[in-house]
């Protein structure tokens, strides 16, 4: 992978190695660290690793700085123990020599909502409609037909059932189709392993 030399715009999914998943949960990593400037278009995130969704987070700071600028304390948030191992990882992931004059992006996030921690007695598990549909779509694409696909794409833009509704339909009275889809799609996500629920949810 070559050295970024535009800026990278993260949109409403981010990605981490398996081997985080644990130490975000536990909050013990609080950032991520990408290499060139990395500008991050929306305030809240879904974060995925080792092939799942795991969390919902927030941004709180995005800083660029130099490869030389980086501490040790830049280097434990993101969870490695020197600045030295997590160079050596930024140039694993990149493959790539990186120099002292190399930017890099440090991304400070909280965990707004756990998706080990769901709501079973809620009917959509405690998640926004937005978000169940944006991981349908990332995690289903090619199980969803045509117009469940196109509902779920108008409700990951509108985050609202009702504005779905006139937009799709033209009347509130269909909500009752954008609610059967999202619920049809959570259903998959928990069969297919992406999302856990310990007690049984009704319907």
């Amino acid at each position: 992978m070559p050295k970024p030399r535009k800026p990278i715009y993260l949109r409403r999914h981010i990605m981490v190695k398996g081997d985080f998943v644990d130490l975000i949960l536990q909050g013990k990593k609080t950032t991520t660290i990408r290499l060139g400037r990395v500008i991050p278009r929306y305030k809240e995130m879904i974060i995925h690793g080792g092939g799942k969704p795991i969390a919902k987070i927030k941004m709180k700071n995005v800083i660029v700085k130099k490869v030389n600028e980086l501490t040790d304390e830049d280097a434990k948030k993101d969870g490695f123990p020197s600045v030295k191992e997590l160079l050596r990882n930024l140039e694993d992931v990149y493959q790539t020599k990186i120099s002292d004059d190399d930017l890099v992006t440090i991304i400070e996030f909280e965990v707004i909502q756990k998706f080990n921690e769901l709501l079973p007695k809620d009917p959509y598990l405690g998640l926004e409609p937005a978000d169940i549909a944006r991981l349908a779509m990332r995690y289903l694409r090619k199980d969803l037909g045509r117009d469940d696909y196109r509902i779920l794409e108008a409700v990951a833009r509108r985050n609202s059932i009702r504005s779905v509704a006139i937009e799709l339909f033209g009347n509130l009275r269909s909500r009752w189709r954008i609610r059967r889809v999202l619920r049809k799609a959570l259903k998959m996500l928990i069969e297919r392993g992406f999302l856990k629920h310990n007690l049984n949810r009704r319907d």
